[in-house]
């Protein structure tokens, strides 16, 4: 370890490039981390927070939410340990007053007394018809106070916010968590003369299920979540570019480690020729390796949460500690592996030919 630390010391412009190029490199795969980590949060944050093992929604929907209908009478036929209805739709949303001010959102309707009701953490739970808790976006985000108007663009309908709940997004948009009572009336508006018979969107149940009536299909939340619109699609493509990240930052630094190795095989040659071995040699490359690996990604992982401090809101990025805890050991040992190509090196130099 002190022949690595000393030749480090020895040539520090030299190493501080291979120390910048890995910080580059990882900082990048960290940034891409946070974001792909995000953007999947967002798209299943709602539905994560009901902490439910099961979901129902008509067989005909094709495992879609949005095109799901079940009757009222099917749903009271579902029997659970726990079970809550559930009516979605997405909608538009602005500010009564300033209607310039738009928002894509998604309304859950739900029966305050089920487990579906989200925990308020300002203001108050809904109560009185056109109420309703809207995600804490609403507030860092777009600037909306409790007691604030909005209108749906569909049909001018007029809600209040009366709470704040947090993690609540459902396809990268805001929840607004409202009545049934209400959700009816966004839907098709209070002044309609049609009124349609009760239909939820699906049924969410925890613990074990006693009863399924026919027409419904049942998906487990992970299968819910792996079927929702784009999510699938967007973790893989996320994850191939992380994957490449890594293998590319272990070429890197392989190439370099490679490179200096060549350069210093007449010293290793004269180090052989005194009797040190290549085993010796070997581990202080091995050692330099992670030292400068553990150094540049030390430094991208540093860079990277310092920079989610000033990320503004709307930016869909979180940290998981875990998650880059894992990138980090993942690109120091990818990186370790890529020396052995430099150690194979050191193995076959042969002193009298190294030394000329």
């Amino acid at each position: 370890m002190f022949l690595a630390i000393n030749e480090i010391k020895h040539s520090k412009l030299r190493y501080a490039l291979v120390i910048g190029v890995m910080f580059l490199i990882s900082y990048l795969v960290f940034f891409l981390s946070g974001l792909a980590y995000g953007l999947a949060q967002e798209n299943r944050m709602a539905v994560d927070k009901w902490k439910a093992t099961d979901i129902f929604l008509s067989e005909k929907a094709n495992d879609s939410l949005n095109m799901s209908m079940i009757d009222s009478d099917i749903a009271s036929q579902v029997k659970a340990k726990e079970k809550a209805v559930l009516a979605q739709t997405a909608g538009i949303i602005y500010d009564a007053n300033n209607e310039n001010k738009k928002n894509n959102v998604s309304f859950f309707g739900i029966n305050s007394n089920e487990f579906l009701n989200p925990n308020v953490i300002e203001g108050r739970d809904f109560k009185n018809k056109g109420e309703v808790v809207a995600d804490i976006s609403f507030k860092n985000q777009y600037d909306y106070k409790l007691g604030d108007k909005i209108k749906l663009a569909t049909n001018n309908e007029v809600l209040t916010i009366v709470g704040f709940t947090d993690n609540a997004k459902f396809n990268i948009s805001p929840v607004l968590y409202t009545s049934l009572e209400t959700f009816q009336q966004i839907r098709y508006g209070s002044n309609s003369n049609f009124q349609p018979k009760t239909t939820y969107n699906a049924i969410v149940t925890r613990g074990k299920i006693s009863q399924q009536p026919k027409g419904l299909q049942k998906l487990s939340i992970s299968k819910f979540i792996d079927k929702l619109p784009g999510y699938s699609a967007q973790v893989l493509t996320f994850g191939f570019m992380i994957g490449f990240l890594v293998v590319i930052a272990a070429v890197v630094i392989g190439i370099f480690i490679y490179v200096l190795t060549m350069q210093k095989i007449a010293i290793f040659g004269v180090m052989k020729a005194q009797g040190i071995s290549s085993r010796f040699i070997s581990k202080s490359v091995i050692a330099q390796t992670f030292i400068l690996a553990f150094s540049g990604v030390l430094i991208g992982l540093l860079a990277t949460l310092g920079s989610a401090l000033i990320l503004p809101e709307a930016v869909p990025f979180q940290t998981n500690l875990l998650f880059f805890g894992v990138i980090t050991l993942l690109m120091i040992v990818v990186a370790i592996v890529g020396a052995l190509f430099s150690v194979r090196a050191i193995v076959k130099i042969d002193p009298l030919k190294a030394i000329g």
